[in-house]
């Protein structure tokens, strides 16, 4: 670990260290990070950045009765380090270890529970608020990159804050990152502050000279404010912090432990007002090969140290990419066709695409909600939006899916990454709740691939529709099924394997599971027949009902919760036909899934195969 690092088990041992110790500190804690992340896989780059600031605020704040909001959550690793997971970070991501976001059950330190983008200062000003209705005394912080500051929640945060006359600190921790590189507006205007900060160098001295005039009657007060005013607008277009009521402070260097301490206790100083802390650092600090790849090392699988390579690397393609290559090729046919991401473009493999047609691929930042009506818009005037999306995040855009999308019937195909268990990241990211959270709504099409060429299949049938289309695919490799494959037609199920003593109906990834569910049946003598569903929306209802006669069972597998989702569409059919044969729906518990291995934690939700066919044989 280190030697200073060894002393450290709460953020109070931090207190009386020297500014040379602190600078050792600061990178035995990044070759911990650096270390543990290359066995278990992680947020790389984003901890790297934030090693410097996190140690000062532990040294000014008072945790746990000061509070400090991570946003996103994927820099908490010093912050875990220093209060009190030190020996336990070892166990990172691991099923029954720490987590990779803050967890309030792991740690009293850990004030509010993250994982998706822009949220910290909505839950901080809320804390702060309850603080002062209490009449009590603490300090509330919430820390925010500059990416997670493209997101609209954090401009209404912003907005109401300024609105409010109490002691509140904003910290924009600015990279010039989110996942992928930060574009729009916010980006550039960040960007002038950082390199033309000549207003804010001489802010503070005309603030006191002004605050040394005598006040003679109103009109002297008001043409003091005008001149400070007019050197704002002179030397920085813009002011929106400012504008939007806060204090603003900096830009100051995010690796310099003695200027930082120096600004948040100026921070601290100013009662009755929000305050908005600058800090400028470098996404990937102190590893060369996060800094130059900051995007690559966001979020990385097991790696070698000594030259950042993936350990287990997989050479065959996943369905990003298959997503991404069928893109490219619809798009090369059709010049209507368009791309929209939420700053995702390599993890959702739309690099190619953006590189491609530059003039056809939007990224809009981290803004789900905007990019889902944006695509609306596209759509009303005759283009052909793919809205490529991790499950857990469209979940942001829900009443935009519902309003601006479904119910005008727009041209939109939502290409949803990640649907079911995605692993190590745990609760926040699992996307267990895609088909619930769409079935239900009027107008969509809803699509789930068993393999590549049916991922390929469905995102071109997908674009040659009237209507919106959702289709959902697993995270990782992409397999290619060794069965016979029937055409594509829309509504329309595969009859897999045909049996006599049971019926299985999959979707997606949970197929592979039922072939090897139907083997282990067919060993105690069990024929069964095996469905892959194909569309989850419209229903395969002339297959449902020749079934519902056949069989007095219908299971049904699908990689999310049982709540309103596949077999639940397929039980409401079933209930209106006049028919004997009952539905077990087999999917995930009515719970947050937490961090682990995929196979793990398949088997806590006795969702591997050996625990579906002991279900099955119950029966």
């Amino acid at each position: 670990m280190g030697k200073i690092l060894d002393r450290i088990n709460s953020p109070s041992d931090l207190k009386g260290m020297s500014y040379d110790e602190l600078k050792i500190l600061s990178k035995e804690i990044r070759d911990y990070i650096i270390n543990v992340v290359s066995e278990n896989g992680g947020h790389l780059a984003s901890n790297l950045g934030v090693v410097e600031l996190t140690i000062a605020l532990h040294r000014v704040f008072n945790t746990p009765k000061d509070k400090i909001v991570w946003d996103v959550g994927h820099q908490s690793y010093t912050h875990k380090i220093i209060t009190g997971r030190k020996e336990s970070f070892t166990t990172l991501r691991k099923k029954d270890g720490i987590s990779g976001f803050p967890k309030s059950i792991e740690s009293i330190h850990d004030a509010f529970e993250t994982g998706h983008s822009s949220t910290s200062i909505s839950a901080a000003l809320g804390m702060a608020k309850a603080r002062d209705l209490a009449g009590e005394d603490y300090s509330v912080a919430a820390v925010i990159g500059d990416g997670a500051l493209t997101g609209g929640m954090a401009f209404e945060a912003l907005n109401h804050a300024g609105d409010f006359p109490t002691n509140f600190i904003v910290i924009l921790n600015d990279n010039e990152m989110s996942i992928s590189h930060n574009i729009g507006g916010l980006s550039n205007y960040l960007s002038r502050i950082r390199t033309e900060p000549a207003y804010f160098k001489f802010k503070g001295t005309i603030e006191t000279i002004l605050n040394k005039i005598p006040v003679i009657g109103k009109p002297t007060f008001k043409m003091a404010e005008k001149l400070r005013d007019w050197l704002k607008y002179l030397l920085v277009p813009g002011v929106i912090f400012e504008e939007l009521g806060f204090k603003y402070l900096g830009p100051i260097d995010g690796h310099d432990i003695k200027k930082i301490e120096k600004v948040i206790a100026r921070a601290k100083s100013y009662n009755g007002y929000p305050v908005l802390i600058h800090v400028v650092t470098v996404k990937g600090k102190g590893y060369s090969i996060a800094e130059d790849k900051p995007n690559i090392y966001h979020g990385i699988s097991p790696f070698f140290i000594e030259n950042g390579e993936v350990k287990k690397k997989n050479k065959e393609k996943t369905y990003s990419d298959i997503f991404g290559d069928t893109l490219m090729e619809l798009a090369e046919e059709n010049e209507k066709i368009v791309a929209v991401t939420a700053a995702m473009t390599e993890g959702t493999g739309l690099s190619s695409f953006a590189v491609k047609y530059k003039n056809r691929f939007f990224d809009v930042g981290i803004a789900e909600q905007h990019a889902t009506t944006f695509c609306a818009g596209l759509a009303k005037e005759g283009l052909r939006p793919v809205f490529a999306v991790y499950s857990t995040f469209l979940q942001r855009a829900y009443d935009q899916v519902v309003h601006d999308v479904c119910l005008q019937n727009r041209n939109v195909v939502f290409a949803i990454d990640r649907a079911g268990i995605v692993g190590s990241d745990g609760e926040t990211h699992q996307g267990v709740f895609d088909i619930s959270y769409l079935r239900h709504i009027p107008n969509i099409r809803m699509m789930s691939p068993k393999d590549a060429k049916e991922l390929s299949d469905m995102l071109r049938l997908a674009l040659s529709l009237e209507g919106p289309s959702a289709i959902r695919y697993p995270r990782g490799k992409a397999k290619e099924f060794q069965f016979s494959y029937t055409p594509l037609k829309i509504g329309k199920s595969e009859v897999l394997i045909e049996g006599k003593d049971g019926v299985i109906i999959s979707e997606g990834n949970m197929v592979y599971k039922a072939v090897e569910v139907v083997e282990k049946l067919k060993q105690e003598g069990k024929n069964f027949t095996l469905v892959n569903a194909r569309f989850i929306k419209p229903l395969d209802e002339e297959l449902l009902i020749e079934l519902s006669k056949k069989h007095k069972v219908i299971f049904t597998m699908e990689d999310n919760v049982r709540s309103g989702g596949f077999g639940s569409s397929i039980l409401e059919f079933i209930s209106k036909q006049k028919t004997d044969a009952i539905v077990r729906i087999i999917g995930y518990d009515d719970s947050f899934i937490p961090h682990g291995e995929k196979e793990e934690l398949l088997f806590t939700q006795n969702m591997d195969s050996d625990s579906i066919f002991n279900t099955i044989m119950k029966e």
